[in-house]
């Protein structure tokens, strides 16, 4: 089969698959999450050779337990009390426990971006291993599901959103960079993109986030401008930090000497390859809305 006919193929089923979980409910949308956690798991163990089983069992029990305990609190214990005829409480204090999470995936993002600028670090320790499967793979999902909540309940336009600005800069990036890219971004890390290219991404995301707002959120006249304001900011987020999570993963795989994350995907690799600006962007989109929540 043509290689471009095989990544079209796989690039829309890909995408069907996302967007059908997204909208058919709150459920199929995390348990998809948590399925696509596993596999990006298991890619990432591969590139950094750490135990693939004990990794997505550390993964899994850190995801599931997170979203239970966050927005299904009720349900998990009364599940828990009629099960094993106890009487025990699961109240947390989630928005500590929020804020605790995000304090480590941000200082875990900030060791990657060392990682990503010194080109010293050419071999991971174990414990770095670890710190980055807790903080760049394992956290950043379940900060996709938890913006996706936004201030109140599960709002699929959010994260319908997050993922369009994404793509929007992706290709953009790539055609402005292959039509008039000339100066390098980042060479050494990843040879084919280019200042010309980040900044086209950079200006088509916003108008994306533009379009988004008005014609998709569709939030109320007294709050339009605000609302457009919230996802220009976002656009921006996602061209800049989508970018550095792109390189990061990059250098992952320089480092390992793979050209792909996996093959579970065909003409695109792996879901890793597919995922990697979005879980770096995500944190930082919660933080954002943290930010909001607070000042506003």
């Amino acid at each position: 089969m043509n290689e471009t006919l095989k990544r079209t193929i796989s690039g829309a089923v890909y995408i069907a698959l996302l967007l059908s979980s997204i909208l058919f409910s709150t459920e199929s949308f995390i348990v998809l999450f948590g399925v696509f956690l596993i596999i990006t798991i298991y890619e990432f163990s591969n590139i950094v050779n750490l135990n693939k089983v004990f990794s997505i069992l550390f993964g899994l029990v850190i995801y599931t337990s997170t979203i239970l305990v966050s927005h299904y609190n009720k349900q998990t214990t009364k599940y828990l009390n009629d099960s094993f005829n106890t009487n025990i409480s699961l109240e947390t204090n989630i928005k500590q426990l929020d804020l605790i999470l995000l304090a480590i995936t941000i200082v875990v993002s900030i060791k990657c971006i060392i990682f990503l600028f010194y080109d010293s670090v050419q071999k991971i320790s174990t414990s770095s291993k670890y710190l980055y499967l807790l903080g760049y793979i394992t956290l950043p999902f379940i900060f996709i599901v938890k913006i996706s909540f936004g201030t109140n309940d599960y709002n699929p336009k959010i994260i319908i959103g997050l993922f369009v600005l994404i793509w929007t800069n992706d290709t953009f990036a790539y055609l402005v960079g292959k039509s008039m890219g000339k100066h390098k971004l980042f060479e050494r890390v990843s040879p084919k993109k280019t200042v010309e290219g980040f900044l086209g991404g950079v200006v088509f995301a916003a108008l994306a986030g533009f379009l988004i707002s008005k014609f998709y959120i569709q939030p109320k006249p007294e709050f339009s401008n605000m609302s457009i304001l919230i996802w220009t900011i976002i656009a921006l987020i996602v061209s800049v930090f989508g970018t550095i999570g792109d390189l990061i993963e990059s250098k992952f795989k320089r480092i390992a000497g793979v050209k792909d994350s996996g093959s579970i995907m065909p003409g695109h690799g792996g879901i890793l390859d597919r995922l990697d600006s979005v879980i770096f962007v995500a944190p930082i989109i919660f933080l954002f809305y943290q930010i909001l929540y607070y000042v506003s």
